[in-house]
């Protein structure tokens, strides 16, 4: 019988045989794929989907837990390989190392005590802790009995995680009493309490301690963490699980409106997350991958714990943020632990972008073989600085596009196998139907087009529905083309069929009559020398109907001058035309970013407009002072 790894793609060859095995034939590829994974009973169907429903169902009444692909079929042979090393805030605080056996032990001993407070298959958990180890046991442990979770990232806000627990129904909440975040300390446990105001689902709280500051305590409610496991048992049997039953419910970042509760399933998700871990990154068992992401976000649960530990690969987790206590501490760890993959955010890179490249010479980088960025459409800018300092033109760079709702990779290259090609996200993987249409849902023939991106047939790793909502769940991604996944992004391809996404369809502004997309005008901008990064929307105009306008973050070493205004506008109208230059450009120190790093458009078109009053909760953002500093500009333009 074939194992995962028999299933690496290690050649172009190789991954043009998958892909048209893929495509000519997807239920016996998955099945191949998912037959090296340990299931207590076998499915029946391989695939059930009818997307005019939409229904989506794979491996259909096959039996599994997913934490026993996780962690005891690797225990069972390698129980002391380090499946998790957990790096602190505080550089000069103590590194904490799980082998498999160890996070076995601890996600059983968490599960026991779940189990005594009555939680259940089916039963939703909502977790809102910081990045300490004890995250992923709590994930691992719902699993493990079947208890649907829901991480909230802990930087949300009571309101924002007050909302997440009413919708998703949550009986029960793990927070701890605070988090570090740099030189800050947050009141986890007090924004949690506030919340619970307003959750009458909630019976108990348990709280971890990691700042040791003072809480309010309910003794009816709270539970410590370290009462809660006291005195259980190491051992928990798994309980079992239909291939199709929920896994987790992950709220989308609500940039658009009301945050939508994507349903990922036990089976499908499982076989895609580390399929796709183990051909994007070429995973080898000697390595150590690193991504600096949030187990909150999708890319934390998705290629932080399950699709990671589904390959019996070592992970480092990271509880801080890249500039503290200085701006090389990214390059710090990955010298420290030796990093073979190191997966971050455009967001991130551009950040690092503006200090000193001596931040970056001073640590031995030679152990990289893998680059990654995630999240958005990387720039050229960012592209080329990410190639020539972090990689010294020597490491693939994979750019992946996927989203909360697809699961896993869609697009990507293989790191060192397949093409790369700056900014592009380049092939779909094994197993993704994508389509270019028109805004009528035709189909773009043409080699070299852009259009909007469509996906024509299912994969294993997709969302089955928003929970309590699946009629929102078809009219947002199956109702604008039919019998199509619509992910809203639209993407450029070039004669060898490499997709570049151009950013969201509704960023477009129509100028004068012209449809105008933002993402190209923005990466003109981000070209001039002096910008860091910078956002177009658009904002009503009484000649042309809507008009541009442009926030431009500039690098700490230049100062403004007026003739900035003027180069910009120039180099967009040579990059594009004269149609695409912003009638308007704001200086700024930030832009409105929600917490996993995505710019707020919503936001800015909001200011642009001078509609204020119609921002919403800015609670949640990353950095909601920034929306101050751009209305008192705005005030004095």
């Amino acid at each position: 019988m074939k194992k995962l790894p028999d299933f690496q793609l290690e050649s172009p060859e190789a991954f043009q045989e998958a892909y048209r095995h893929s495509i000519d034939n997807p239920t016996e590829f998955w099945a191949e794929i998912a037959s090296t994974f340990q299931w207590q009973q076998p499915w029946k169907e391989v695939l059930k989907h009818d997307w005019a429903i939409p229904s989506t169902e794979w491996f259909v009444d096959g039996k599994l837990n997913i934490t026993e692909n996780c962690l005891d079929r690797h225990v069972a042979v390698h129980p002391d390989k380090e499946a998790l090393i957990w790096e602190p805030n505080d550089p000069d605080d103590a590194v904490k190392r799980y082998s498999y056996k160890n996070l076995l032990d601890a996600v059983c001993r968490f599960a026991n005590g779940l189990k005594n407070q009555g939680i259940k298959k089916g039963d939703r958990v909502c977790i809102y802790m910081p990045m300490v180890p004890e995250l992923t046991i709590a994930v691992l442990a719902c699993a493990r009995i079947g208890a649907v979770h829901s991480v909230v990232f802990a930087g949300f806000s009571s309101t924002a995680l007050a909302a997440r627990i009413n919708d998703a129904g949550c009986t029960l909440l793990i927070t701890a009493d605070g988090a570090f975040r740099g030189n800050k300390k947050i009141p986890l446990k007090t924004i949690a309490d506030e919340a619970l105001r307003q959750c009458e689902t909630v019976k108990k709280c348990i709280v971890f301690q990691r700042t040791f500051q003072t809480v309010d305590w309910d003794n009816r409610k709270d539970i410590w963490w370290h009462d809660f496991i006291d005195g259980l048992s190491e051992k928990c049997a798994p309980t079992l699980m239909d291939a199709e039953d929920p896994l987790f419910i992950l709220y989308t970042s609500g940039s658009t409106g009301k945050p939508k509760g994507m349903v990922h399933s036990c089976g499908g998700y499982m076989v895609y997350t580390a399929y796709t871990f183990l051909n994007v990154f070429q995973y080898k068992p000697e390595d150590i991958y690193w991504c600096t992401a949030d187990i909150g976000w999708i890319t934390g649960h998705s290629y932080m714990v399950y699709g990671p530990l589904a390959c019996g690969a070592t992970s480092v987790h990271f509880e801080g943020v890249p500039s503290y206590p200085k701006w090389n501490r990214f390059w710090e760890i990955c010298e420290k632990h030796k990093v073979t993959q190191f997966y971050t955010a455009p967001t991130a890179i551009r950040a690092l972008a503006k200090h000193p490249t001596k931040l970056i010479d001073d640590y031995d980088l030679s152990s990289l073989k893998v680059l990654g960025s995630v999240g958005e459409p990387i720039n050229d800018e960012a592209w080329n600085w990410y190639n020539t300092n972090i990689g010294k033109e020597k490491v693939p760079i994979v750019d992946t596009w996927w989203q909360t709702e697809t699961g896993g990779i869609l697009i990507s290259s293989l790191a060192g196998v397949t093409a790369q090609k700056p900014t592009y996200a380049t092939q779909p993987l094994p197993g993704i139907q994508v389509a270019l249409v028109d805004d009528k849902g035709n189909p773009i023939m043409e080699k070299e087009a852009e259009g909007i991106l469509t996906i024509n047939y299912p994969w294993p790793g997709i969302a089955r529905t928003i929970y309590g909502d699946h009629q929102r769940y078809k009219e947002v991604y199956f109702s604008a083309f039919n019998g199509r996944y619509f992910p809203g992004d639209g993407a450029l391809r070039d004669r060898d069929g490499n997709y570049r996404i151009t950013g969201r369809v509704d960023d477009v502004v129509i100028v004068s009559g012209h449809n105008l997309g933002t993402a190209p005008i923005e990466n003109a901008i981000n070209e001039h020398a002096a910008v860091v990064e910078s956002a177009v929307v658009g904002y009503p105009h009484d000649v042309k109907g809507n008009a541009l306008m442009a926030y431009v973050i500039l690098y700490d070493t230049v100062s403004y001058t007026p003739s900035l205004f003027d180069e910009i506008r120039t180099e967009v109208a040579a990059q594009i035309g004269a149609i695409a230059k912003p009638d308007r450009i704001l200086f700024v120190s930030g832009l409105p970013k929600t917490r996993s790093g995505k710019i707020m458009r919503r936001i800015l078109r909001k200011l642009a407009a001078a509609e204020t009053d119609q921002l919403g909760d800015i609670s949640t953002l990353l950095n909601p002072e920034i929306v101050e500093e751009i209305i008192e500009k705005l005030a004095k333009e």
